[in-house]
């Protein structure tokens, strides 16, 4: 591809979607931190949701001590970490400890590394390049969801926490589809059909011009973020304008953007930017769901299945297959 030498795993990208395993009572649930560390609470209030899930958890191969800076390990072992967790065949998913930064420095060991089976991977924020990469790879179905220790840490159904029945339906639903109401508003009306695809908008953008590119070509695309200043949110927008990244989307699905204020009182807001850049696509666009960085219970999104999204009454994501296998 265009930008890198570098090539993805040598699997075809034309090939259909790979589900991981259902996870149900008695799953045995990785954690990996390729990102950031965490706190020793935050991990264990995590861990102790997942056990409340009837899940079995299975800690992190590194260890606090092992922290460098934001980096919860060096690179070699935050990449061991995934690719030990990834192809053991008594891992049936995986969920993130956090994000923070730090992802992207093990995409290179993982292209040299094949991986066995397709597994859910659970996480958002930073968790993005990772979940993009396999897509693109692999084409693994992932889940944008919440981490051990930023969501689970929290509980379900409270301010921090998670949405607990769109967790489950995500990793644990093998049979047909079912829906997702967004809470958030339109900013055009209608309704689109397509692969859900996207996830914190700042690592979509970071993928641009590497080999592991998000196509976004008949998708519906997730966008969301925090901490943004609107004119930062414009400016990434409009790099994907300029790229054509919106150019055969068929629908946007917009999370919440907290602590994007303006910086002056009556200036653009994050809500004014998106409608102005993106308003004219006609395509269906839905502003403020309760995903990824989100004040609100957050929702549970997969990524990489067929969707139908419908703008209007607050947004509705109706999920169309499952996520995962039998």
């Amino acid at each position: 591809m265009m930008g890198s030498s570098r090539s993805l795993p040598p699997v075809a990208v034309a090939m259909h979607p790979q589900k991981g395993r259902a996870l149900k009572a008695g799953s045995v649930i990785g954690i990996v931190a390729p990102a950031s560390p965490a706190h020793a609470e935050k991990s264990a209030a995590g861990s102790k949701e997942l056990r409340r899930l009837n899940f079995v958890v299975s800690p992190p191969l590194n260890s606090e001590s092992s922290a460098e800076g934001y980096f919860s390990a060096s690179a070699a072992n935050r990449a061991e970490e995934f690719l030990a967790m990834a192809n053991s065949g008594s891992i049936d998913g995986i969920v993130a400890l956090r994000g923070g930064y730090g992802s992207n420095y093990i995409l290179d060991r993982l292209s040299r590394e094949p991986l066995q089976m397709p597994k859910c991977v659970i996480g958002f924020s930073d968790l993005t390049t990772l979940q993009i990469y396999l897509w693109q790879g692999y084409r693994w179905v992932t889940i944008h969801g919440p981490m051990v220790a930023a969501g689970l840490d929290s509980g379900a159904g409270v301010a921090g926490g998670y949405d607990e029945k769109s967790f489950l339906d995500a990793v644990r639903k093998t049979d047909a589809g079912w829906q997702i109401p967004l809470q958030g508003e339109a900013i055009t009306p209608g309704q689109a059909h397509g692969t859900l695809l996207g996830g914190c908008m700042t690592l979509v953008e970071a993928t641009l011009g590497t080999p592991w590119e998000l196509d976004t070509r008949g998708a519906i695309l997730v966008l969301e973020d925090r901490a943004m200043k609107p004119y930062q949110v414009d400016r990434v927008l409009m790099h994907f304008k300029h790229v054509g990244k919106f150019d055969e989307v068929v629908g946007i699905v917009l999370g919440e953007f907290p602590e994007c204020e303006p910086p002056v009182q009556g200036s653009p807001t994050v809500r004014d930017v998106c409608t102005r850049i993106l308003g004219g696509l006609g395509i269906p666009i839905v502003f403020g769901a309760a995903i990824g960085h989100t004040p609100r219970p957050m929702l549970t999104l997969p990524l990489g299945v067929k969707a139908r999204l419908t703008s209007e009454n607050g947004g509705l994501l109706e999920i169309l297959e499952p996520a995962v296998t039998a």
